[in-house]
């Protein structure tokens, strides 16, 4: 019988055309385990009965059941059966979380095998005492994420639900984005039009960003560091001042930034750009659905309070405006993702990214074994050294920083990040 295909989505091709030397366009989420179901008391894991469980949950998620295949000049998905054993892996040990961290910043390098589905789950002994490590990695032509937080949702247990009397996007379910109706009419097509256009010039020409450590060629030498911060305190301590627990997030990674640029010794610009991506509605069968909105964070101004209200004012805007206008124009289908490809590897708009996808309302068992915590971590890509992803769960707010260890101080910036979360948590 003739496996069943499917054409890529342009968006899911393009990102196929990110994926290669010197970049892996591969996310990750790591995670640490209790012991229970699969993992024995003293941390020992039974690889068989985690593979068991996940077999019968990937017959149900099409989307880790498929291949690609060249077709053409483009590719298609091909419906294939896992290999579970290649798939799901018992990986060396770690010396506790540190350890896990350089696993995950190793494994930022490392590209998926392209004849297979494109996700693994490894498991790392040591990660945390009489538990364990699980990582994650999705390639991002599979699922952008909000389908990658759905596909984490459904290949584990629901476990404690999470009393979070939150409205805010961070608590919502993974498989939503918040509701928003494009105004249509030949004026709000124009005005489209016009934005696109503007966005199209700044992707190529744009210099918003001067020479800075935080732009370059990137070594082969990854760094990793994970944060967590309790998100009702963040949010009760910023609702009032009119931001929301991203913003206090973009806030506290100017800190971040800030910080990295003194360390560097290289002078504080009064305004950082940064990218970061929009969830849309869910239409059709594309894995990846994001809009991209640029925030500028005053890392000259002094005063934290200050930079927290700027960056609220930024994005009440720009949020709605990224979402009217959707997918970024060069990542529609592959020939702007070529040619976006090629200059961002010299451009000069953003200097960082900062990504917030949101998480579940509850917390996870994985095959039985309790989720104690998780963090993500997302791509590099073109020329930037410096990124920052973070996702909820169990009422935190985890951040993974990916950095390039050779030429950017990473570890200052995630402790000036960590301790600006925790003030602005007061």
């Amino acid at each position: 019988m003739r496996a069943a295909t499917q054409r890529l989505a342009p968006a899911d091709e393009a990102n196929l055309v990110l994926d290669h030397a010197g970049q892996v366009n591969v996310f990750l989420v790591a995670a640490l385990l209790a012991p229970g179901g699969f993992v024995d008391p003293d941390g020992t894991p039974d690889v068989a009965a985690l593979r068991a469980v996940l077999r019968e949950r990937t017959a149900e998620l099409p989307a880790l059941r498929k291949r690609t295949a060249q077709a053409g000049r483009g590719h298609s998905w091909i419906e294939t059966t896992p290999d579970m054993e290649h798939h799901i892996r018992l990986v060396e040990p770690v010396d506790g979380l540190t350890g896990l961290e350089h696993r995950c910043a190793e494994l930022m390098g490392q590209p998926l095998a392209g004849d297979r589905p494109l996700w693994e789950i490894l498991v790392v002994p040591g990660a945390t005492p009489g538990g364990l490590g699980v990582v994650l990695r999705i390639h991002h032509a599979v699922a952008d994420g909000m389908t990658a937080a759905l596909i984490v949702q459904r290949l584990f247990d629901p476990g404690e639900p999470w009393q979070n009397p939150s409205t805010e996007p961070h608590s919502l379910g993974p498989a939503e984005a918040p509701l928003y109706h494009p105004r249509n009419g030949p004026r709000s097509t124009l005005r489209r039009l016009a934005t696109g256009l503007s966005r199209i010039r700044k992707t190529l020409w744009g210099r918003e960003v001067g020479r800075t450590v935080l732009l370059g060629d990137r070594s082969a030498h990854h760094g990793i560091a994970f944060l967590r911060t309790e998100i009702e305190a963040l949010e009760t301590a910023v609702r009032p001042r009119g931001a929301t627990v991203n913003d206090a997030l973009l806030a506290a990674s100017a800190a971040g930034f800030r910080a990295a640029l003194m360390a560097a010794g290289e002078p504080v610009p009064a305004w950082l750009p940064v990218s970061e991506p929009v969830a849309l509605r869910r239409r059709g069968t594309a894995g990846n659905q994001v809009g991209v909105m640029l925030v500028r964070l005053p890392l000259g101004e002094p005063d934290p309070d200050e930079r927290l209200r700027l960056i609220a004012a930024q994005t009440r805007e720009e949020k709605l405006l990224a979402r009217d206008q959707g997918t970024l124009e060069f990542m529609r289908g592959p020939v702007g993702a070529r040619v976006m490809d090629h200059i961002a590897r010299r451009q000069h708009l953003v200097g960082g990214f900062v990504t917030n996808v949101p998480g579940a309302k509850g917390t996870f068992l994985l095959a039985g074994a309790p989720v104690i915590a998780l963090w993500p971590v997302a791509v590099l890509a073109g020329n930037v050294r410096l990124g920052v992803a973070a996702v909820s769960y169990a009422g935190n707010l985890c951040c993974g920083i990916h950095f390039d260890a050779s030429n950017v101080p990473g570890d200052v910036f995630a402790q000036a990040m960590g301790e600006e979360m925790a003030r602005l948590g007061r």
